[in-house]
Formats: structure tokens, sequence, C-alpha cells
């Protein structure tokens, strides 16, 4: 594969190279002006931004720094280094031969790349439906989240992964995705006006199709887990029952008690393997779409920080018994 220059954005042009860059390495760091594409298993790019100044500043400025007392200005590099390393746009449909079009989410650049997508998922970090900053490395952590729970849940159901020539992309198959998100859920929770605590509170004992009991406290958990699944709208996702589903003909009966089945065998695995590293994974939305030969495969993302919900196990029973707010780290604060 030869070099080509790729414009992620009118202000700086990206070269590329056969090695990838390591974000986390020194050199990384820097501020970068680099992108790399590099694929093992399939021919398809993947990509590495990072912006570098000239060797000579780098070497100039870190040794004075380290030794002296100035932190503010020493903390002030670090934080202006990272940042250059936010990987915010991407426009590889107009500079690599073969990709056919590109659809721009909250967070991810999907490409066509006819029978596969190209998923890369940036730094952006979007909330209440809209894109609020990039965060340093953030598409990395979830990329390789995701990627690190697909190959531990393909005993439960294959998945859509070919692979992963980039910490931040994902070569996937394409396939027919159902307009249905599965939220599963194990405590009544939340503060959101579609959240399970907020509609319990309200008096709603029927949500979704499950059947709820009384006297249930917020932060509760459910006797059993469950889903309440949504439509994908437009602008927000709108709570659906399971018959309206099929008689909407999003989808047919089987492929929903199929997926449905699917995707509480991957919360309670979930569940299970979080609890093994001290955590509680409260509730996560799964995807599903259908591969040419008809079979059901997990798609998008697995337990991240942006598709889920996880409190600190240690705390949470003494804090629910004293009326406290669990431990999280779900929480995401801009400064």
């Amino acid at each position: 594969m030869g070099d080509f220059t790729v414009a992620l954005n009118p202000a700086k042009t990206f070269r590329s190279e056969i090695l990838p860059i390591n974000r986390t390495s020194p050199a990384a760091l820097r501020p970068a002006t680099a992108i790399s594409f590099k694929s093992h298993r399939l021919r398809g790019p993947a990509i590495r931004a990072s912006v570098m100044p000239r060797e000579g500043q780098q070497q100039q400025q870190q040794p004075a720094l380290l030794s002296s007392p100035r932190k503010s200005e020493l903390a002030d590099v670090i934080r202006r280094s990272a940042l250059s390393n936010c990987l915010s746009e991407t426009n590889l449909h107009a500079t690599v031969p073969g990709l056919q079009s590109k659809t721009r989410g909250k967070v991810r650049d999907i490409y066509d790349a006819g029978d596969h997508l190209v998923l890369v998922t940036t730094d952006r970090q979007s909330a209440f439906d809209r894109i609020l900053a990039s965060i340093p490395f953030k598409g990395q952590v979830l990329n390789e989240t995701s990627l690190w729970w697909f190959q531990r849940t393909k005993h439960i159901v294959s998945n859509a992964v070919v692979s992963a020539p980039d910490k931040n992309v994902t070569i996937a198959k394409k396939c027919s995705v159902f307009p249905v998100e599965f939220v599963a859920r194990g405590f009544v929770t939340g503060s959101t006006d579609t959240s399970l605590w907020t509609v319990y509170n309200n008096g709603v004992r029927n949500y979704c199709g499950n059947v709820l009991p009384d006297g249930m406290v917020k932060n509760q958990k459910l006797p059993e887990n469950i889903l309440t699944p949504t439509t994908k709208a437009a602008d927000h996702d709108v709570p659906v029952t399971p018959d309206e589903i099929i008689e909407r003909g999003l989808m047919t009966r089987a492929d929903y008690v199929e997926a449905s089945e699917k995707a509480l065998c991957l919360f309670e695995y979930g569940q299970q393997v979080a609890l093994e590293h001290g955590l509680i994974l409260v509730d996560t939305k799964y995807e599903f779409g259908k591969a040419n030969d008809g079979s059901i495969m997990l798609i998008d993302e697995v337990h991240t920080p942006d598709s889920s919900r996880y409190w600190i196990a240690g705390s949470y029973l003494e804090r629910f018994q004293n009326g406290l707010e669990p431990e999280n780290i779900d929480k995401v604060f801009y400064v």
C-alpha cells in the first residue's frame, strides 16, 4: 500500500504511513500530523490521527519543564498536547478508493465499502442528543472495549466484526439493521423522562410489556432482568412494546424472540463479568442486524461506557440501604 494524503479537515493534511502510531507512546503524546493505514486481514484502511511538533522543539520543551517548579506551565503543555490527539472528523470517502459514502453519527463515522462497513469511532462526545466536545482517546477506548466484548460473547451470538486494523476502526459485515434498540435493565434507576425509575415513580406498572411490582424504590434491583425496547427515531428513542414492534413490521415475531433472548443472555453474561471486576452492569443497550444468510448478528457496540451504566459493586448495598446514590462510573464531567 503506497503513501497518500488524507485531509480530515481543511486546516490539516495528514500523511499516511504503513506503521500505525501508538497513541500511548511518548511520540503519540506530542501534537501530531500523521495518519496511518494498516490492515492485516482485510484490504481496508484504518486511521490514526495525531499532531507532531518538530523534534527540536519537543526536546527543548520537555527537559526545561520537567525540572521547572512552574507546574502550571507543564500542565498546560500536557493538556494542549493531549487535546491535539482528538480525532473529531474524518473524510475517508473522499480520499480512499472503494469507500462509496459516509454516514456521520454522533460518535461514529461509517463508510460504505460494498459488502462491508468501515466504522471509525471518533473522540466526539454526545449527550442529550447533541455533540458537546471531543475527548482525547475516547474513541479508542470505546472501540477496543467493544472488540473485547465482541470476542468474548461469540458463544452467545455471532457478531458482524471482520477485523480491527486500527485502534479506532472496526471493519464489519454489512447487514440489514433492525430499527430497534434492545435496552436491558437490572435495576429501577435513572433520571431522564424515559428512565425506568421516572416512569415507575409516575405510577406506571406495565412498561414496554413488563409488569413491575409495587413498592420498589430508586436504585433497587429488579426481581429479574428485563428488556425495554425502543425504536430508533431520528431525534430520540421511543419506548415500545414487543407487540407494537411486530404489529408495525419492525421485526418478525421469530426475529424478535431470538434477538430478545440473545440480549438477555448477553446482559446476564456482562453482569457476571462486570461483578468479577468489582462492577455492577446496571443497564445497557444492544443492536442487532440480519445477515444475508438470515442469521441474526450483534452489531454496533457492546457494554461500553457510552452504552452502559456501571456502579461500584463494593459500596452499592450499604449506600442503597442508607438512601444514597450508588457510586458510579457512567457520569462524564466537562471542565
